[in-house]
């Protein structure tokens, strides 16, 4: 029997944000005020195992084939080799773990989480150089110029609470799960606050998800990083999306009249999530909305180099007519909205949220944005590849 949908609307995530209990980066858990702290709810989501994020929780088989795509890793796998010479014995030796380690799975889009590996911080200029060019080996120009402005917008925040104890723009980690390798399965993370990228490595086949993109602020109107803005783009292009509708499918699409603090799902320990489709399916939009739908996904798929995310777009355009648009909020100009798209291969949240760093209020704003990408039936973290490779090849 499946979940109704509406529920995830409010569950998941008040659970979640009721957990910002733990001291960021290496240090010890605090529980603050009988919250749950962070250890605990990454300790329940490790002993459940992995399942994906599914619509009933039971995966769909057969969606992610192990194959050639023609598009070369061997720039990441170089671009690796170079950053993980470069780190000291002790510093390769705390960010290196097993392909298939449970490293890839401890993550968290808030600040205050202890995290795996060395940090930009603990590097030396010439580490953080190999840093961000495994980042632009990897990464569009779209992509890393957002990545480095959420970093850029960690610090602002850490000016305007006068705080750089907790944020700051080298407090994001990096692992590397195996060795870097053009036939073997291996990958890295890069984990902190409102920043998250997952990036799993098998022969010439990419998966990018869970990748999690967000900030508060989302502009800095002073301090070091002045003028920075991150987040418009995903913001537009639903935005005008949606406008596109005609007025029956934007009420079909509209699952909520009224934007909550917080309506984002699929966040941190949240792999195993159910969510039933919602919305307006594809098969429901004529064909220059279709096309209009595929180049709002291709917004965030774009944030891996160009060749690798025509091959992902590729395989969500197969599910178009599968694919569902869920609303929440209104349409106006200076609206605050949620929307969702999810299809069998496919899985994004964009969504306004409330103040949590700067003030606290339940109202949420343009200045919180949180969007997150996941591949749902068993293929985040390269899961489902990473398992057919070991069933053929016996390790």
């Amino acid at each position: 029997m499946k979940t109704p949908a509406a529920l995830f609307l409010i569950l998941p995530c008040a659970f979640l944000f009721s957990a910002l209990a733990q001291k960021g980066g290496k240090g010890k858990a605090k529980n603050r005020g009988g919250r749950v702290p962070f250890s605990v709810l990454e300790e329940r989501a490790i002993a459940e195992g992995f399942t994906g994020l599914t619509t009933d929780g039971e995966p769909v088989e057969g969606l992610f084939p192990i194959e050639a795509t023609g598009v070369s890793t061997k720039p990441v796998k170089e671009a690796a080799e170079r950053f993980l010479a470069g780190l000291g014995e002790s510093q390769r030796n705390e960010s290196t773990f097993p392909p298939d380690d449970n490293e890839w799975r401890k993550w968290a889009n808030q600040h205050s989480y202890q995290r795996q590996g060395v940090s930009f911080e603990e590097m030396d200029d010439r580490q953080r150089e190999l840093a961000f060019a495994l980042l632009e080996s990897a990464l569009s120009a779209h992509g890393l110029k957002t990545s480095r402005d959420i970093m850029r917008l960690n610090e602002t925040i850490a000016e305007l609470k006068n705080n750089h104890e907790e944020y700051g723009e080298g407090k994001y980690h990096f692992t590397v799960m195996g060795q870097p390798s053009e036939t073997a399965p291996w990958g890295w993370q890069l984990d902190g606050h409102h920043l998250v990228i997952n990036y799993f490595v098998l022969g010439d086949q990419v998966v990018m998800t869970p990748l999690f993109v967000g900030s508060e602020p989302v502009w800095a109107d002073s301090g070091k990083y002045e003028g920075t803005v991150v987040m418009q783009k995903e913001q537009s292009a639903g935005l005008t999306f949606m406008r596109s509708l005609t007025e029956a499918q934007q009420s079909e699409a509209r699952i909520q009249n009224e934007k909550g603090p917080v309506n984002a799902l699929a966040e941190a320990f949240k792999d195993n999530l159910i969510v039933d489709y919602a919305g307006i399916k594809g098969d429901r939009l004529d064909a220059e909305q279709k096309k209009g739908l595929l180049e709002l996904i291709a917004v965030y798929v774009g944030y891996r180099k160009k060749g690798h995310a025509e091959i992902r777009m590729d395989e969500i355009a197969k599910h178009i007519d599968d694919t569902h648009f869920a609303w929440i909020g209104k349409t106006g100009d200076d609206a605050v909205f949620y929307y969702r798209i999810q299809s069998p291969v496919i899985y994004i949240e964009f969504d306004h949220q409330r103040p949590i760093g700067l003030e606290r209020t339940g109202v949420p704003t343009r200045n919180h944005i949180h969007a997150v990408v996941r591949t749902p039936n068993g293929n985040d973290y390269g899961k489902s590849l990473l398992q057919q490779h070991y069933q053929k090849h016996k390790h």
